[in-house]
């Protein structure tokens, strides 16, 4: 019999064993956090390079290159000198023969002797490998790609969200890891502020919640601590947003007096400094950072990827003028839409665009998602549809189900058109609801949300899109247990969008497999 991590930890607790117990938890030395971890099963790469490299934001001749140094992953400070010179390496070879690029840069104890490296000089859409070498260590050999430029016959990515460790190890990562891409999207939940608990709102003694900038560094380092999520960082360049439990649960980036304030900008620091994620603010290694999350990058003339930031900028839910993206963001995505090129256009989106209510007529199920910020919601899709931009697909992670969505500027009004697709895909790790919720309440929110197609909550694992000059495909993977570290891999179903036409449709070849609720076409 397999147990997850949640059931590992459990047991612990009632039989008092000291090596399977909560990591993180209050009191353990590194060496016992450690321990404990293992027992978890994390592994990690060999010191000082514990936590593994990763490559992010990609650009036509430009990549990010990342790395953290941590000999003790768990200790709340390392042992190492203030400043200390890594050396990195870029070729075009695995073996790394063939050098392209090479420097140094210093990890500071400033930044967690995090190193972010912007590489530029590259040749667009090409696949590189490289390296990290500090105290006498190498690292692995991590690949990547730069951006296309110019015409493309296909790209192709991943999306990843909602990876609670505590809740099952992540053959979803190693699924992502062996997979032929040009890039990943993580849609948040990268971690959970707190351990394994009964619901968002309740937290075990024995696993206190993050609140200081070393609590948000231990705990990047237990998440980094299993080996797919390293592998997967490593055979890919990401881009990334965040969504609340970087920090807290529902979060508003705009509220909150200076503990909130305070704890915000440790989570935002750790976050940086874990991430291969591109910040001008830091870019000198020495300052400290204040990521900014959107952003636009284009892959050829095929797709235009447009990441959002739902977090930093909102005001509270449910207010007449509220806002989810902020005055500036709001401008920003409205002046890109006016100014968008002839590709598909991708939004990567933290929590849900499209309208979900409860039942025919009821209220909103979640107000933290779009629903709200209605208003503003309607703003900027009428804008997409006045504008004349097609082939609008927005990727969407937070459920912890999968859900396949047409997007109306109105969605009470079944007149309204459609003007593109929402896929909300699957969770890593993270518990959805049970089998008997989504059975009962698959039907009831497929009635009550006409422009919902698909709803699917027992299975566990990632989305695979595809994107060609004629048609744009996702492939719902999934695993087929989160408690098994090397769960295997298959595709529960597929949908495509032909170019110039609104709206998604099922692949007949895998229309039958088991879902909760499947509009009829």
């Amino acid at each position: 019999m397999r147990l997850n991590r949640r059931d590992l930890l459990k047991a612990a607790g009632a039989a008092g064993a000291l090596n399977l117990v909560w990591p993180l938890s209050a009191g353990l030395s590194p060496a016992q956090a450690l321990e404990a971890a293992q027992a978890l099963g994390a592994v990690y790469d060999p010191a000082p390079f514990t936590l593994g490299v990763g490559s992010g934001d990609p650009q036509p001749g430009s990549v990010l290159l990342w790395t953290r140094l941590a000999p003790e992953p768990l200790a709340a400070e390392q042992a190492l000198p203030d400043i200390v010179e890594v050396e990195w390496l870029v070729a075009e070879d695995p073996a790394l023969s063939r050098v392209v690029a090479r420097g140094s840069h210093p990890a500071s104890a400033t930044l967690g002797h995090s190193v972010h490296v912007a590489v530029h000089g590259l040749a667009p859409g090409t696949r590189y490998w490289y390296v990290f070498r500090a105290l006498g260590k190498s690292s692995r050999v991590g690949r990547t790609k730069t951006a296309a430029a110019g015409p493309v016959p296909r790209v192709r990515f991943a999306a990843a969200n909602c990876q609670a460790f505590h809740d099952g190890f992540y053959a979803a990562h190693r699924g992502i890891a062996a997979e032929d891409l040009d890039f990943v999207v993580h849609l948040g939940d990268y971690i959970y502020e707190h351990g394994p608990v009964g619901g968002d709102h309740v937290r075990d003694h024995d696993a206190p919640a993050t609140f200081t900038l070393a609590d948000y560094r231990r705990r990047h380092a237990l998440y980094k601590g299993d080996p797919s999520l390293r592998d997967a960082h490593a055979a890919h360049p990401w881009y990334l947003t965040w969504d609340d439990h970087e920090v807290v649960n529902d979060y508003s980036g705009t509220t909150g007096g200076a503990p909130f304030l305070k704890r915000r900008s440790a989570a935002y620091q750790a976050w940086y400094e874990n991430q291969p994620h591109r910040d001008a603010s830091a870019a000198g290694g020495a300052g400290l950072p204040d990521p900014e999350i959107h952003r636009v990058r284009r892959w050829g003339d095929l797709l235009e990827l447009t990441v959002l930031d739902l977090r930093s900028y909102r005001s509270a839910q449910n207010l007449i003028g509220g806002t989810i993206l902020g005055a500036q963001q709001k401008g920003w995505l409205k002046q890109n839409v006016s100014a968008a090129p002839d590709s598909w256009h991708v939004w990567a989106n933290s929590i849900m665009l499209s309208q979900l209510r409860s039942r025919v007529g009821g209220g909103y199920m979640f107000t933290d998602q779009w629903d709200g910020f209605t208003a503003e919601r309607k703003e900027v899709l009428t804008h997409v549809l006045n504008s004349g931009m097609e082939d609008l697909v927005v990727v969407t992670g937070d459920w912890h189900s999968a859900f396949v969505d047409d997007i109306r500027p109105d969605f009470d009004n079944t007149a309204s058109p459609v003007i593109g697709t929402e896929f909300t895909a699957h969770s890593v790790t993270s518990g959805a609801y049970s089998a008997d919720w989504n059975r009962t309440n698959g039907p009831v929110m497929g009635r009550g949300n006409p422009h919902l197609k698909y709803f699917e909550g027992n299975r566990y694992g990632y989305d695979v899109y595809e994107a060609t000059p004629a048609r744009f495909s996702a492939h719902l993977r999934v695993i087929a247990d989160r408690r098994d570290p090397n769960s295997p891999v298959t595709t529960l179903t597929s949908f495509h969008i032909d170019r110039g036409v609104a709206g998604s449709y099922e692949d007949p070849a895998t229309k039958s497999s088991p879902a909760q609720w499947r509009r009829d076409q």
